[in-house]
């Protein structure tokens, strides 16, 4: 390991750099015009809650946008230490982090493979206890394939999956496999809240299939419609 990563993996230095993002995070929150869509959400989402916020992991950072002030909401970070900053960040601004493995590729028959129940567990217990869960769908290091993970979760929790894109015009996209996107101070964004899914718990498999593509298409229309919104469409594409 390299001295600069072990520098920024020191716990004070990392508790320094978790402040200075979430901070980062509210600057860029509160210096960007935003657009909701659907307008008036609020009785809605009010409505619905709790459930499961799926998102695309490049947007992991602005996701913490759409809560609102009376939103438990909590998301899910791995135990490594390069997730230390997110967390630190993520708890300022009111989100509750739990630090596990997700429930990646996991259908009905492998929830309990080892790292994914852990985490499955985890959000099922928030879920039940009143708190909407923000979750990364993609299939791991495939940007905008969604994974069975998020269905997994939707199928035993009984809440349904509303797609989710926050997006900023001014923004710095990292060249990373998840095509992270970093919001800038001063422009425009949008929050765009897609049609709520549910997966039955006795989905058959070509069932469970078939949600899965309808979740992976919704994402995709929320996260460009997003873009539309703020005048500046998504060029990266999707995969084939």
């Amino acid at each position: 390991m390299s001295v600069l990563k072990r520098i920024g993996r020191a716990p004070a230095v990392q508790q320094a750099l978790g402040r200075v993002a979430g901070g980062y995070l509210r600057l860029v929150r509160a210096t960007n015009r935003f657009t909701v869509e659907p307008a008036d959400p609020d009785p809605w989402l009010d409505d619905l809650g709790p459930f499961i916020a799926g998102m695309w992991h490049g947007q992991h950072t602005m996701i913490s946008f759409m809560r609102r002030p009376h939103d438990r909401i909590a998301t899910i970070i791995s135990r490594s230490a390069d997730g230390n900053i997110n967390t630190l960040a993520l708890e300022r601004m009111g989100v509750r982090v739990i630090r596990a493995s997700g429930a990646r590729g996991r259908a009905v028959r492998d929830v309990k493979a080892k790292g994914g129940a852990e985490g499955l567990r985890a959000m099922l217990r928030a879920l039940k206890n009143g708190e909407s869960v923000a979750f990364s769908a993609d299939v791991p290091k495939v940007s905008r394939r969604c994974d069975a993970g998020i269905l997994t979760l939707a199928r035993f929790s009984g809440r349904p999956i509303v797609p989710v894109a926050v997006v900023t015009s001014r923004h710095l996209r990292l060249n990373s496999w998840d095509r992270a996107c970093f919001g800038l101070p001063f422009g425009r964004g949008a929050m765009v809240f897609g049609t709520p899914i549910r997966v039955p718990r006795d989905a058959e498999p070509e069932v469970f299939e078939a949600l899965r593509l309808r979740v992976e298409a919704e994402m995709n229309r929320v996260h460009d419609r997003a873009y539309t919104l703020v005048g500046r469409p998504d060029r990266v594409g999707h995969p084939a």
